[in-house]
């Protein structure tokens, strides 16, 4: 059964309206087939992994039943259309090596195509929590017109409400748009996000990708994260994916990494002034200063050790 002909058979465009939100009559709510050489994937993705074998059950579902709904597209000045929603079906579609795809065409802004393009991802739960995470700062900086760092900054100018600068942020048109932005995903709030979310991003790159092909759960990589030795780290990683361990057994095992660490670097580290006292007491006591070639020796140690208190001197 040739598969690029599945392209052609008839398919609901109802679930399409349903799926964006809206039951209003549109006249670019028909789907038309597109040659899949003109689609385009947009710069900016909420998504960006796909699990293997989640692709590869879709792949032989369009195999054997085509593409039973349809992608969503907008229109490029070059003749092209940029992919708004349906990109798993567009990988598959071209994994299968499609010809044309049924699309829905609409004309939208480039916030409005990432702002659906994200909340379709977030309702049917696409998304893995660092994806979640990048693609709500992105759309907010896109809402405001400002970098996503500045977005995680706004953020953080409302992480101490008792002072009085805050006040000043939360009645800022940009608060008042950020917190649109939150109240129309309805998953968080500001202060949340920002405590249990924003720290993702910041997480160790081995732990992100872990993070991001859903090998660990985001409250989990953010305990492994605390171990900074990267061995370490890397171990109890491996080690949680592989024995799915709960987080209070990480917990457990990073309680135990950082004793060992601790006891480690006491041995290497040892007190230094105690030492130089203890040397001190044991040079007054021995026959050194009889020695004239131990005296060159001890003249030595003692002007390096008359140097390094002159630096700390002029440091301090």
């Amino acid at each position: 059964m040739n598969s690029k002909k599945r392209t052609t058979q008839p398919y609901q465009i109802k679930g399409v309206d349903a799926l964006f939100g809206s039951d209003e009559p549109r006249n670019e709510s028909a789907a038309v087939l597109i040659s899949i050489e003109q689609i385009v994937l947009p710069q900016q993705q909420p998504r960006r992994y796909f699990a293997p074998q989640s692709m590869h059950d879709l792949v032989e579902s369009i195999k054997q039943h085509g593409i039973l709904q349809p992608l969503l597209v907008r229109p490029q000045k070059d003749g092209k259309y940029e992919l708004v929603a349906g990109e798993r079906r567009f990988q598959a579609a071209k994994t299968v090596q499609l010809e044309s795809v049924p699309a829905v065409i609409r004309q939208m802004t480039d916030v409005e195509a990432f702002e659906l393009a994200l909340s379709e991802n977030l309702q049917r739960e696409d998304l893995n929590p660092v994806e979640e995470t990048e693609g709500i700062v992105a759309l907010v900086a896109l809402k405001l017109n400002q970098t996503t760092e500045s977005v995680i900054a706004l953020l953080a100018s409302a992480a101490h409400p008792e002072r009085e600068a805050v006040d000043n942020v939360i009645h800022s048109p940009e608060w008042q748009t950020l917190l649109e932005v939150f109240n129309s995903i309805g998953k968080f709030s500001p202060e949340s996000f920002r405590t249990n979310r924003l720290p993702l991003l910041k997480l160790p790159q081995d732990i992100m990708e872990a993070l991001r092909s859903g090998m660990i759960e985001y409250t989990k990589a953010k305990v492994i994260a605390r171990v900074k030795d990267e061995s370490l780290r890397a171990s109890l990683l491996d080690d949680a994916i592989q024995n799915d361990l709960s987080l209070s057994q990480i917990k457990e095992r990073l309680a135990v990494i950082k004793a060992e660490t601790t006891g480690v670097l006491a041995k290497k580290s040892p007190d230094i002034k105690k030492q130089i006292d203890e040397a001190y007491t044991k040079v007054k006591k021995s026959k050194v200063w009889d020695n004239p070639k131990k005296q060159k020796r001890l003249q030595k140690l003692l002007a390096e050790l008359e140097a390094l208190i002159v630096e700390e001197s002029n440091d301090s």
